[in-house]
């Protein structure tokens, strides 16, 4: 798969729905029945962060759920990608790009969203082959002002704002003509998760997914 293809598969994922929740899951044994929950709430594409030592396991369970598509946030390292992609990740989500990560991605066959922020950053990742891109950390970055200013020099490359977005800022970003979704995790808060409360969970998602775009 060349950065071509995965771009675009990067982007035929992020139009699946206008948000995608971004989980730092501990207990793999909450894996499948928040994966549930959220895709029935409307949002199929679950982006879980390697921040933990359960990620690549509730990768695995998450894999299993109908109609999800489970990637792998934090991708840093080409063992990142490999790791990701023996677990089941369809996709991949990474907070910047370098070259042995577009190499890695290439070589494992999967759909890569690299972080980029500045214009040279942009500039580097179409370089590469890369026209659909992660803009993180968006609220400290200048928001979706500077996604907009972006789109004026660039306007062939679309983004997925993370970091800090929540359900009050993400219609900011969700409409700007350069912005095809947004990645937020407010949608598995923790005293949802240890209570185990899905319907939350999913009544979160179902609010989520009903953000014009």
């Amino acid at each position: 798969m060349t950065p071509a293809e995965q771009s675009a598969a990067a982007r035929a994922l992020c139009g699946l729905a206008p948000i995608i929740p971004v989980l730092v899951v501990k207990d793999a044994a909450l894996a499948q029945p928040l994966a549930r929950a959220l895709v029935a709430g409307g949002l199929p594409a679950l982006e879980v962060t390697l921040r933990t030592p359960a990620a690549l396991d509730v990768i695995r369970a998450m894999a299993e759920v109908e109609g999800g598509v489970v990637g792998a946030g934090t991708l840093l390292t080409p063992a990142d990608v490999k790791a990701a992609k023996a677990a089941g990740a369809r996709f991949g989500v990474s907070p910047g790009l370098t070259e042995r990560l577009v190499r890695a991605a290439e070589e494992e066959g999967l759909a890569l969203l690299p972080g980029a922020v500045t214009a040279s950053e942009v500039m580097q990742a179409l370089d590469w082959g890369y026209d659909m891109l992660k803009f993180f950390p968006a609220a400290t970055s200048g928001g979706a002002g500077a996604l907009k200013a972006l789109g004026g020099p660039l306007p062939q490359v679309s983004f997925c704002p993370t970091g800090g977005i929540t359900l009050a800022s993400a219609p900011d970003y969700l409409a700007l003509p350069n912005v095809i979704c947004a990645g937020g995790s407010w949608l598995a808060p923790e005293a949802l998760l240890a209570r185990g409360d899905w319907a939350g969970i999913e009544a979160l998602a179902r609010e989520a997914a009903g953000l014009s775009r």
